[in-house]
């Protein structure tokens, strides 16, 4: 099961990921695909987890957290790029933009300069089956020829090069036979009974006292709840490893919560350097100092 129809970035990850005697089958909705797998009515499903432009895809995230029967098994990534479609044979003036809410953002400066009004679809494939005379869809290249539709620009995206990791994902009763013995990585969901000082400092502690590195960290507030977090880290090793092991006992006898969201062999870093222009504007290191620094860090005095 992929988030579609056909077209969509997930269902060419999704022929990347699942074996190649398995039936594709297009839902409209990410959270179809996890209740799908769930059910047991589909043994694989393939969803978006992060966007090396925007970040994790939140609401793929949040449904795999709240699953009670859904692991990521295996990752795949793909490079991620826009092209502008309107129906064929389409006249006048487009005054609206669709696609997927993650796509649209990634075109921002092709939708502010054209002033066009975004207007979110359930995936960028959909957008551009669905584009209407006055609409310009945001779609992966190979729409072009699944559907009626002209292309009119190419490689909309404001940054080239982007990329996006899916997650191959199945029922937690599998996950034990299927993960792959080569398995390197981990997501974890820690969410602590005992909030306070010191929390995330001596979460990350006990993966650092171990010798795990921990490659990503994400907070997702428990619903309703202010200030109360799930901790979701991605780590360089599998939970069957004896350090990870013993970093998940030390955070259990702390009284917290865990949960394995994934394990699976890493296939690359979203980003394998980070080039300058990247960094946040204002940004200050070792190698500035006085004024420089204090205007950064609001070092200086502040008055109202």
């Amino acid at each position: 099961m992929y988030l579609g129809p056909e077209g969509t970035f997930t269902h060419d990850a999704a022929r990347a990921a699942v074996p190649p005697n398995v039936r594709l089958a297009p839902l409209d909705d990410v959270r179809a695909v996890y209740a799908a797998v769930e059910r047991g009515d589909a043994r694989w499903g393939v969803v978006a987890i992060e966007s090396s432009v925007e970040g994790y895809v939140i609401p793929s995230l949040d449904a795999l957290v709240a699953a009670r029967n859904v692991v990521a098994v295996a990752e795949v990534f793909r490079e991620i790029s826009f092209d502008a479609f309107v129906p064929a044979g389409a006249l006048g003036q487009a005054t609206h933009v669709v696609g997927h809410p993650v796509g649209l953002a990634q075109c921002a400066d092709f939708i502010a300069t054209r002033g066009l009004k975004a207007v979110p679809a359930a995936s960028n494939a959909a957008a551009c089956r669905d584009v209407q005379p006055h609409e310009i869809a945001l779609a992966p290249a190979v729409c072009g020829e699944l559907y009626p539709v002209t292309r009119i620009a190419s490689g909309v995206e404001d940054f080239s090069g982007a990329r996006t990791r899916f997650f191959l994902i199945t029922q937690r009763s599998r996950g034990v036979s299927v993960v792959d013995s080569r398995a390197d990585a981990s997501m974890i969901a820690i969410t602590p009974r005992a909030t306070g000082p010191g929390v995330l400092a001596r979460i990350a502690q006990a993966f650092g006292d171990h010798g795990i590195n921990m490659s990503s960290l994400i907070t997702r507030p428990l619903k309703a709840l202010s200030g109360k977090y799930t901790f979701i880290v991605t780590v360089d090793a599998p939970t069957c490893a004896p350090a990870m092991q013993a970093v998940l006992h030390d955070l259990m006898d702390h009284d917290d919560a865990l949960k394995t969201l994934g394990v699976y062999v890493r296939s690359g870093q979203l980003d394998q350097g980070i080039d300058e222009s990247r960094i946040a504007p204002g940004s200050v290191g070792r190698e500035d100092s006085g004024d420089v620094v204090d205007h950064a860090l609001l070092w200086g005095g502040v008055g109202l």
